[in-house]
This record gives structure tokens, C-alpha cells and sequence, in this order.
């Protein structure tokens, strides 16, 4: 069972909830005719990722310093779309618990079934792995997940010394 219940909010974090879910109602609906097509769904992981690379390389600062990268990928706005914990941001890591999904919210509301759920979660996450992945010094790990039933979703980004 997932449970995946938000936080009331303000207005603007509630627009920005509705502009995601409808992204994601997109990329959901897109995947699923495509496994009816019984076509491979690799494809949208190598599109996702490519995706954030292209964030990565264009939106995110060019820094090997975790405290100057952190405050760009857990901004104020995100923080509240998806109800982020800091667990731990120092000068090494970012580990970040995020408490709601509008992904997996308009995934539900599609009526897409729950055990497509951790797919569409890990093809998503692409987007944030491709960002990462234009950063030599930092790894990007996933842990728990909302779309497997978890409480959170479980982001860890560290410094890593090549």
C-alpha cells in the first residue's frame, strides 16, 4: 500500500504540486502505452537521464563544493513541493528525506497500477542520477521510496574523492 498524503500548504506550492503531477501524468501515461505496445521501457530511462544531464550541465552550478551545490538542488521551492527533511548537509553530503511525491500522486490519479509504481519511481529518479552524474566528485544513491510503499523516499548525494 502506498501512502502518500500532503501536507496542507500555500497556494504557490500547491501550483507548482499541480504542474508536476500533470508532468508526470504525461510520463506515466506515455510509459504505460508503450508496455501495452510491449515495447522495452529503457528507452525513457535513457530519456530521463538525459534530461537531468542536460539540467545539470545548464541549470545547476559548475562546483565541486557540496555546500554551493545543495542550496540549487534542495531549494526553498522543492523543499516544500516535496515536504523535504535535511537529514544531513554539511561540506560531504546532502541526505535528504522527501515525506511526498506529486509524481506518485498523479500516478494514482491516472489510475496507473501500484506495481508499475517502483518503475516509473526509478525512471524518474534518472533525472536526478543524470544530474549528478555531471558532477566528478559526488555519487548519487536511492533508498527507500514512496512508490514502494515506503514513508520516504531516501536521496543521499556525497562527496566522493576520485
Amino acid at each position: 500500500m502506498i501512502r502518500n498524503v500532503p501536507s496542507k500548504t500555500d497556494e504557490r506550492t500547491e501550483s507548482l504540486r499541480n504542474a508536476i503531477e500533470h508532468r508526470a501524468t504525461w510520463m506515466g501515461l506515455l510509459i504505460d502505452e508503450a508496455k501495452k505496445k510491449g515495447l522495452d521501457t529503457s528507452f525513457a530511462h535513457a530519456a530521463i537521464r538525459r534530461c537531468g544531464v542536460f539540467h545539470g550541465m545548464n541549470k545547476f552550478p559548475r562546483t565541486d563544493d557540496m555546500a554551493e551545490f545543495a542550496p540549487a538542488f534542495a531549494n526553498e521551492e522543492s523543499k516544500k513541493v516535496f515536504e523535504m527533511e535535511l537529514i544531513r548537509n554539511d561540506d560531504r553530503h546532502l541526505h535528504i528525506d522527501f515525506h511526498y511525491c506529486p509524481l506518485v500522486a498523479a500516478w494514482i490519479k491516472a489510475g496507473l497500477p501500484l506495481e508499475d509504481m517502483p518503475e516509473l519511481c526509478d525512471i524518474a529518479m534518472e533525472g536526478d542520477r543524470g544530474i549528478v552524474s555531471t558532477y566528478d566528485k559526488f555519487s548519487f544513491t536511492l533508498g527507500k521510496t514512496i512508490a514502494k510503499g515506503d514513508d520516504v523516499c531516501e536521496i543521499r548525494i556525497d562527496k566522493v574523492e576520485n
